[in-house]
């Protein structure tokens, strides 16, 4: 998890778009790391137990990153400008 500052308001914009970056990298990982998961799962890998268990750190981490999101986004708008486009 990458480190998160406590007082987004005394960022500037330009250190605002390297969190906003940065937790985009996040996001893309953790969707390789749920894939890479559920793929040692299938192949019978892993238990159930395991898989349940990490699948719920998972969830936690991607809730944490889109809460990341949205607040960047608020924060950078509230600013005038426009944050970064969203990719596919």
């Amino acid at each position: 998890m990458p480190v998160w500052p406590e007082n987004l308001e005394e960022r500037s914009l330009d250190e605002m778009f390297r969190l906003q970056a940065e937790n985009r990298a996040w996001s893309k990982q953790l969707r390789m790391e749920t894939q890479a998961l559920v793929n040692t799962r299938l192949a019978k890998n892993i238990s159930m137990e395991e898989y349940a268990s990490s699948r719920i750190l998972a969830a936690q981490s991607s809730a944490e990153c889109r809460r990341r999101a949205e607040t960047l986004a608020r924060e950078i708008e509230s600013r005038g400008a426009h944050p970064l486009p969203q990719i596919a």
